[in-house]
């Protein structure tokens, strides 16, 4: 497993290695013991989660504020542009972001701990996503961040207006977000 820094020490993307052949491809998509060794990070996942999204479906920046969740997060079919923003209010970089693709080609991952909020824009005709998580949903402690707030200064890249859900649309600006200790 190789990994790379995002502009977030904690939040890690990874390339699994991959076997290919004449007959096709192969990769392990989880292995504790490999994840550990490249990341220095120990977890247990208690859930997996797969969703599909139309072209232009924004869908974060979630979180939760108590039974916070680590996600590993991969694209398996299409491409989506993956936020992650540190909540920690004592982080040296809290309410900083870390950007990157996420394509169903080059098969990375993205670790976001927890403490950290979420969220996607599906920039491919569609997307599908698998994500495991460190802790269960719990609905009752779901914040979400306001997508667009300019103190996050999120570029995302879209024409228009992005396809967005209910609780997307009444998300909550940083300034006033409740965040981590």
């Amino acid at each position: 497993m190789k990994l790379e820094p995002t502009a977030l020490p904690e939040v890690l993307l990874l390339e699994p290695r991959v076997y290919r052949d004449a007959r096709g491809w192969f990769y392990e998509s989880w292995n504790r013991r490999a994840f550990w060794e490249a990341t220095g990070v120990d977890t247990d996942f208690v859930q997996d989660n797969h969703s599909r999204s139309a072209r232009n479906v924004l869908r974060g920046l979630h979180y939760q504020l108590r039974q916070p969740q680590g996600k590993l997060i991969r694209v398996i079919a299409g491409e989506v542009f993956d936020v992650a923003v540190d909540l920690r209010r004592g982080s040296p970089r809290f309410g900083r972001t870390a950007c990157v693709r996420l394509d169903a080609e080059s098969r990375r991952m993205l670790w976001v701990p927890a403490g950290f909020a979420h969220g996607f824009l599906v920039t491919s005709e569609f997307a599908e996503l698998q994500y495991k998580a460190t802790d269960y949903y719990a609905p009752a402690h779901e914040r979400t961040l306001m997508w667009n707030d300019p103190a996050l200064g999120i570029a995302w890249p879209i024409q228009g207006e992005p396809l967005l859900g209910q609780k997307d649309r009444r998300g909550t600006l940083f300034e006033a977000a409740e965040t981590y200790d």
